[in-house]
C-alpha cells in the first residue's frame, strides 16, 4: 500500500494535538483534519464513489481543501483540483474531460466572494452526478436549494476509516496543465510520484515539524500542493493559509505567526520587494528559507529581495508533469543567481537538440528529464503522451542551458520563442536586460505579427511609481545593451500585467489586448 493519505495518518498519530492549519483566527489540529478527512471518505462511499473514480475540487486556501483532498485519496478516488478562476465553460470542459463523478466547490463568503460558475458548469456535465457545496459553516442555509453541502456529506459519518490500499503506480491526482497550446491536458500523477516529491521537497527546504509555512500559492496548483501542503503534512509542520496574495497581509502574517518558510512565484517577490514599509525586514525576521518557482525569477528581483529581507531565495524548476520538482538550488551547495539549480534526488536531466542529442555545455536546447517524478501520462490522450514522453524522458518544451558545474538555466519556453526574420529570440533574455533599467518595475516581451520579418518584438512595461520614461527612451536604452535583432521595436506602458491564479504573467492575455 502507498496511498498518499498515509502522510496525514502518520502525522495525526504522531502529533495529534499539533496545529496543522490556521486560517485567520481558526486553527485545526492534525487529529481533527484526519477525522474530518475520514468523514469525507465515508460520505463519498455512501454516494457510490470509490477506487478509481474521479472527484473534482475547487477551493481557495482554506482548511476545507486538505480535508477534502485527503478524504478523496483515502477512499481510493482520484482528486482533480480545479482553479477557482475557471469560468462555466472551462469548468464543464474539465469535468467532462476528467470524467469526474463528483465535484466539491467552494461557494464563497462575504469576505471571500465566489460566483455560481461552479454549479452552472456542473449542470452542463452529465457524467458528473454529484455536486457538493463547500460552505463556511455547516449550519448556513444552502446557497443553491436542494444541493448537498460538505457539512451534510460529513454529518453522522464515523471518524475512523481504513484507507484504500492504493498501489504506488495508481493515479492519485489528475492536474490540468495551463494549456499554452490547445485545450488543457490532465497530467496523471501517481501516489508514488507525489509521495516521493513531497519527501524530497521537505528535505530540499530543511522543513522540520517545528516549522511554520505560509501558503499563499493556491493549493489547487501543483507547486503548493506538493512542495508546501504534502511536504508540510508529511513533516507534521504548521501551515498558515492565505487565500489571496497581498504583500501587506503577507508581512503581517510573517510577524504574527513567526513564519519560517515561504514559497512564491516571481511576481510575489516583486510585490513584497516593492511594498513600501519601514519594518518589512523586521516582519520577516523569522524566515530561514524562501523558495521561488513557477517562472524564472529576474536576478534584479532576487538580489533586491535578499538585500531587503536578509534571507536567501532558493530557486527551482518544475512542472505539473514532473510532480513538480525537477531541479533545485540545494541549501547545502552554492547557489547561482539566475540558475534553477541541479537535479533533485532520483531525477536525471539533460539539454538536447532537435534530434535528441545532448548539446555541449553552455549551448541552448530543450530540457528533458526522467525519474520517479515523471507523470504516468495525459488522461485519455495517448498521442500527446507519446509526443511528450520518449524512452522514459519527458520533453519539457523549455529551452535551457547547463554550465560546467552542472547547474541548469531556463532560457524560455519553446512555444514563446520569437522568430524574427529567421532568427530566434528568447523573450526572457530581453526581459532580463530591460529589468535592469532603474525605471522599470515589470516587463513582458511578446512576439507580434510583422509583414516584413514574420514576427516583431514588443515589450509591455510597468514603470515604478513616480518614474517617467518615454517608449523611445526605453527602446534606445535597451538597444545599447542587446544584439540589434533582439531589442523591442515597440514598447507599451501598462498600469499592470494580467496574472494567473498562481501569479504567472499571462502572455496569451496580453496578446489578446494588442
Amino acid at each position: 500500500m502507498l496511498n498518499l493519505a498515509v502522510i496525514l495518518e502518520h502525522s495525526a498519530a504522531k502529533h495529534p494535538s499539533s496545529p496543522a492549519f490556521t486560517f485567520q483566527e481558526h486553527t485545526v489540529s492534525y487529529e481533527s483534519i484526519e477525522q474530518a478527512a475520514n468523514q469525507v471518505a465515508h460520505g463519498l462511499g455512501t454516494f457510490g464513489i470509490g477506487p478509481g473514480d474521479k472527484v473534482a475540487l475547487s477551493c481557495l486556501n482554506l482548511p476545507y481543501f486538505p480535508i477534502i483532498y485527503y478524504g478523496i485519496l483515502k477512499c481510493g478516488a482520484v482528486c482533480v483540483p480545479l482553479s477557482v478562476l475557471l469560468k462555466r465553460e472551462e469548468i464543464t470542459y474539465h469535468l467532462k474531460d476528467s470524467e469526474a463523478k463528483a465535484y466539491f466547490c467552494f461557494t464563497g463568503t462575504d469576505q471571500l466572494p465566489m460566483g455560481t460558475e461552479g454549479h452552472a458548469g456542473f449542470e452542463q456535465a452529465p457524467s458528473c452526478q454529484n455536486f457538493f457545496m463547500i460552505m463556511p459553516r455547516p449550519t448556513d442555509p444552502p446557497a443553491i436549494p436542494n444541493v448537498p453541502t460538505l457539512g451534510s456529506l460529513m454529518k453522522d459519518q464515523p471518524i475512523n476509516f481504513e484507507s484504500h490500499p492504493s498501489s504506488a503506480d495508481e493515479p492519485a491526482v489528475i492536474i490540468y496543465t495551463s494549456g499554452t497550446t490547445g485545450r488543457p491536458k490532465g497530467a496523471i500523477l501517481t501516489h508514488s510520484n507525489l509521495m516521493l516529491n513531497a519527501v524530497l521537497s521537505a528535505d530540499l527546504t530543511q522543513l522540520k515539524q517545528s516549522d511554520t509555512q505560509l501558503i499563499v500559492l493556491p493549493m489547487f496548483h501543483i507547486f503548493a500542493m506538493t512542495v508546501l501542503l504534502n511536504a508540510g503534512v508529511y513533516r507534521g509542520s504548521h501551515q498558515i493559509l492565505m487565500p489571496r496574495f497581498d504583500p501587506a497581509q503577507v508581512l503581517e502574517l510573517f510577524a504574527q505567526h513567526k513564519v519560517t518558510i515561504f514559497a512564491g512565484v516571481p511576481t510575489m517577490y516583486w510585490g513584497l520587494l516593492n511594498h513600501n514599509t519601514e519594518d518589512a525586514a523586521a516582519s520577516a525576521a523569522s524566515l530561514h528559507t524562501c523558495l521561488s518557482g513557477g517562472a524564472s525569477l529576474p536576478v534584479t528581483v532576487l538580489h533586491g529581495f535578499e538585500e531587503k529581507f536578509r534571507v536567501k531565495i532558493l530557486e527551482g524548476y518544475g512542472m505539473s508533469e514532473g510532480s513538480p520538482v525537477v531541479t533545485f538550488n540545494h541549501w547545502n551547495r552554492p547557489c547561482k543567481p539566475g540558475s534553477v539549480g541541479t537535479p533533485v534526488w532520483g531525477v536525471k536531466v539533460k539539454v538536447v537538440d532537435e534530434s535528441g542529442v545532448e548539446v555541449p555545455v553552455g549551448e541552448k536546447g530543450e530540457l528533458i528529464y526522467k525519474g520517479h517524478n515523471v507523470m504516468a501520462g495525459y488522461y485519455k490522450k495517448p498521442e500527446a503522451t507519446q509526443e511528450t514522453i520518449k524512452d522514459g524522458w519527458l520533453h519539457s518544451g523549455d529551452v535551457a542551458t547547463k554550465d560546467e558545474d552542472g547547474y541548469f538555466y531556463i532560457v524560455d519556453r519553446t512555444k514563446e520563442m520569437i522568430i524574427r526574420g529567421g532568427l530566434n529570440i528568447y523573450p526572457r533574455e530581453v526581459e532580463d536586460v530591460m529589468m535592469k533599467n532603474e525605471a522599470v518595475s515589470m516587463v513582458a516581451v511578446i512576439g507580434v505579427p510583422d509583414e516584413q520579418f514574420g514576427e516583431e518584438v514588443m515589450a509591455c512595461v510597468v514603470l515604478k511609481e513616480n518614474q517617467v520614461l518615454s517608449p523611445e527612451e526605453l527602446i534606445t536604452w535597451t538597444k545599447d545593451r542587446i544584439a540589434a535583432y533582439k531589442y523591442p521595436r515597440e514598447v507599451r506602458f501598462m498600469s499592470e500585467l494580467p496574472l494567473s491564479a498562481t501569479g504567472k504573467i499571462l502572455k496569451k492575455e496580453i496578446k489578446k489586448m494588442m
